[in-house]
This record gives C-alpha cells, structure tokens and sequence, in this order.
C-alpha cells in the first residue's frame, strides 16, 4: 500500500518539479543500474514513448531512474495538450481574469476596508502571460529529458509493428524492448458545428485570447466549460450554457453542483438551455455578423430556440488521437477510439489478450482523461514493464475545476458511491465541514463551500470528498492521500491541523463523521 501511495504521488511530483524548474538548474543522467530489469539487446532502446504530453514525460522520466535506455518521439508536440494547449496555459487566464474578478468586487474589498478605483486589462497581455508561460514549461520539459539522455524525436510516430516505431516522414524506423502509447486526445466537435476557429472554436483557439466576445455560448458544462465562463465573465461577456443533459455539470456530485450552480453561475451573467442539443452552429465574423446557433430537444429532436451569439466555443468532451499510428493494422483493440488496456496499462488485442511489449497510458485509453492520470499511469506502465507488479488506483486519483472559488473531488460521487454500496452490501455516511465556520475563509471574506466526505460505516474508510470553496484543489490532496493510503476516519480526526487554515474545514468533517458514527 505504501509503495502503492509513493508512486502515484511521483507521478504529480516529478510533472510539477520538472515542468517548473528543469532550466534552473544542472541536469545529469544517473548512472544505468547493472540490475535493472529492462535492457535492450538488439533494440535500440529499451523504451520508446509515442507521444510527450505529461503522460509520456511522466512515463520517460520514471524509466530513466530505473536505468533504461528512453526514446521519445514528440511528435513536435512536446508537452502534449496540456503544456500548449490545456491545463497550463488555462491557468494563467484564469489567475489574471481572476485577479481582475477579485478587483472589481467593490463591495467584497470595501468590507475589508479597500477602495479601488476603475479596474482594466490589456487582452494582448493577458494573452501574452498565457503564451509565454506554456512556452517557458514547454522548454523546461524539453530540457529535463535531453539533459537526462533521452532521445528526443521531433517526428510522428507510426507503428510498424508492436516494438518498432516509424518516424514519419524520414526513412528511420527504430526499435525497443517496449512502447507507450501515449498520443493523447483532442477536442471534440459535434456533427452540425462548423468550427471556423474565429466566432466559432474549442479550447485550442479560446486559450490564444483572440478577442472578448460581449456574448458568447459554451456548448457543454464540464470542467472545460466551467473555467472559461469564469474567463470570460471575469473580463466582461455574457456567457449562455448549451447542456444536452437536463441538468447543469451532469458529472459533478449533485449537492456540489447545486452549490456550483449557486456560486459560480447564478451571481454572474449567466444563462442556459438544458436538455438540448446544438444540432447547427453557424459562424459570425468578429464585430460584424453573429453567429447563429439552433437546438434541438435532446429526446425528441424537435427544435426549440435560435439564438444569435457574438462567439460560440464547443466544450463537448474530447476524443482520443490515434490518427496515423497504424493500430488497427496491429489488431490493436478500440472502443469509440479509445485503446483498451488491462489494469497493468498493457495493450489489449481483440480476444482481450495483452500484445506483448505495447502499452497505453493518458487520455487515448479513456480511463481517467487527467494530465496527472496519465502521468501515474506511465509511472505504474513502468513498473510493470520492469517486473514490479503495480496497478493504479483511479478512485485516489483527484480532479479540479480551477474557477473562483474551485471545485474538486477524488472518488466516486455521492450516487455513484451510494450505487456500489447497495450492490456490495454495506452502507455510507456522509458527514460536511462549513467554510464558514473556518477563521481563515472568513478572513478572506470567502466564508462560501463545503468539504463533503463519503465513507463506509462499518471500517469508517474514506470513500469520497467533494469539495467546493476557497483553494479546493489544494485541499483535495490529502484526501486523495487518505484514500490511497487507506488512512482511516480516527486516524485523519487525530491528526492535528493547522490553525487557522482551510484544511480545518476537512477536519471538521472528519470528526463530525466520528460523532455521526458514535450515535
């Protein structure tokens, strides 16, 4: 169980300390273990990795420890979605909208006894902040795996066999004991939506910051949709949700979701149709034409409204990319795209038998489509690779949704938790701590969230926590510790917290479900 925890946990440390600080300081290979389990011996490497986003970066990095011989072919994508294209950009707008949201909220400062006077920003700087900082963490990734010794190769992959790798659009074809698979994913855009990535665009072109819409709809209420109607209302538009589920951010746990709905939609200029579909979307020009975007009923199909937009930015979910790699032609096993795997992260054929050498981790076998999953998921494909048998715990596994305040959570959701209890025969409790009974939130004038925790009654192991409120997706971690280290609700409820500070909140929750427990 320990060794389980300390792997799961390298997956995040190595991503954050080697995306952040590679440049900064000297880099050298370790010394190649005389018993490591993985050599190569007519291969050229021991390891190739198709695809560099966290997942394989993750995945590189871990066998480089194990003293194995790493090849990386890039694809001219180094840092995968996530770096160019996702989490890291994301987060620099939505830090600098964030800063703007906070300035403007004249009354929340004035209770701290702060006047301001009119607040502005530059959308080419807050665009530049975006840009520069995926390329700053593109380059300190580069950096960690070349300084390391790891063949870099800027070409796509394709493969010629389960082992042997073709670097497309040179006659060079190399060779290893194994490959990961590790493409990755890209938006996905429904049939009827004309993308002219201008008035109408995915998150690839919406992180560019082009310009501000005053109006704009987002097609889909997940994460993705989340955080950029926190952009873009922070910097001035009107933002209207188009759900095709009846109800808003259908993959939250539903009490966090009504509080979400309370915080983050209701006080903002927000509004959404639910229940429908965008069966066409047609583009404007910036300024001068709107565009043009007609639903239908998602059971019935009949129309129900037009409307006209300034922007429209599609956030239905993304599909995994495995164009050009040549899988089929290996019998490789797909389900709507996705790779299928075993819970060792090992390709699987159409009989459901492993290929051996060939596996697959991140967004492109659909288990948990997160940068850090997959990153986990390369570390434990290592291990397994070398003969240490490891399988990873997706329920310890947590996600966050970065708006203002965030949200996030690790395990099932309360009715997904409730589900397995009754199939399995035991029951849960579920016991809250209050941000605003927490000194620090109200210190911040940020008293709004709960921390949820779901456990089992009888072993009073922490199944789940939901968290919405001030810095969530800080205080997810140790509950995703907890869950991982099958730490127990008397063991967190004697471990002493700091005072004053959030993670009190989780605290509360953990001795109350002591007490609820006890009568």
């Amino acid at each position: 169980m320990h060794a389980r925890l300390a792997l799961v946990l390298l997956a995040s440390r190595q991503a954050s300390a080697w995306l952040l600080s590679a440049s900064m300081r000297p880099l050298s290979a370790p010394p190649a273990r005389t018993n490591a389990v993985c050599m190569a011996d007519e291969a050229e490497f021991d390891l190739v990795i198709v695809g560099c986003g966290v997942g394989g970066h993750g995945a590189a990095l871990h066998a480089v420890s194990k003293g194995l011989k790493v090849a990386v072919v890039a694809g001219a994508d180094v840092g995968g979605t996530c770096v160019n294209r996702g989490c890291v950009p994301s987060k620099a707008l939505l830090a600098a909208s964030g800063r703007v949201r906070e300035m403007r909220d004249s009354e929340h400062l004035k209770a701290m006894g702060i006047t301001t006077g009119a607040v502005s920003y530059e959308r080419e700087a807050v665009a530049a902040h975006a840009n520069n900082l995926a390329n700053r963490v593109k380059g300190n990734l580069e950096n960690s795996l070349t300084s390391l010794g790891v063949t870099v190769f800027s070409e796509k992959g394709a493969m010629k066999g389960p082992t042997t790798v073709e670097l497309v659009g040179s006659d060079k074809t190399i060779s290893a004991k194994d490959v990961i698979l590790a493409t990755g994913s890209v938006p996905f855009v429904p049939p009827g939506v004309t993308v002219d990535g201008k008035t109408v665009f995915t998150s690839d072109e919406a992180l560019k910051l082009e310009w501000v819409p005053d109006w704009i709809a987002i097609i889909g209420s997940g994460y993705i949709g989340l955080e950029f109607s926190d952009v873009y209302t922070a910097l001035g538009s009107e933002v209207t949700f188009i759900e095709a589920m009846p109800k808003m951010m259908p993959g939250f746990d539903k009490q966090i979701a009504q509080l979400a709905d309370r915080m983050l939609i209701r006080p903002r200029p927000i509004d959404s149709y639910v229940g429908v579909f965008a069966s066409e979307v047609i583009p404007g020009v910036p300024g001068e034409k709107p565009c043009t975007v007609k639903m239908i009923d998602a059971k019935t199909k009949e129309p129900t409204a037009t409307i006209e937009v300034d922007a429209v930015m599609v956030c239905t979910g993304r599909v995994p990319f495995s164009e050009g790699l040549g899988l089929q032609e290996l019998g490789v096993s797909m389900n709507r795209g996705f790779v299928q795997v075993d819970e060792k992260m090992r390709t699987l054929d159409a009989e459901g038998k492993p290929i051996e050498g060939l596996w697959c981790i991140g967004d492109l076998n659909g288990k948990m489509m997160l940068a850090h999953a997959a990153s986990a998921q390369g570390i434990s494909a290592v291990e397994n690779i070398c003969g240490n048998e490891h399988i990873l715990n997706h329920d310890a596994v947590p996600a966050a949704c970065f708006t203002h305040p965030e949200v996030a959570m690790v395990g099932p959701t309360e009715e997904q938790a409730q589900e397995r209890a009754t199939a399995a025969g035991y029951e849960i409790g579920i016991s809250t701590g209050n941000f605003r009974a927490n000194s620090k939130a109200l210190a911040e004038g940020a008293g709004d969230g709960i921390a949820k925790v779901i456990f089992r009654k009888d072993s009073l192991e922490v199944i789940a926590v939901h968290i919405i409120g001030l810095h969530a997706a800080d205080l997810i971690q140790e509950c995703a510790n907890a869950i991982e280290h099958g730490t127990t609700l008397p063991e967190l409820a004697m471990t002493t917290h700091t005072h004053p500070t959030l993670c009190e909140v989780l605290d509360d929750a953990f001795k109350g479900a002591l007490g609820r427990v006890a009568h």
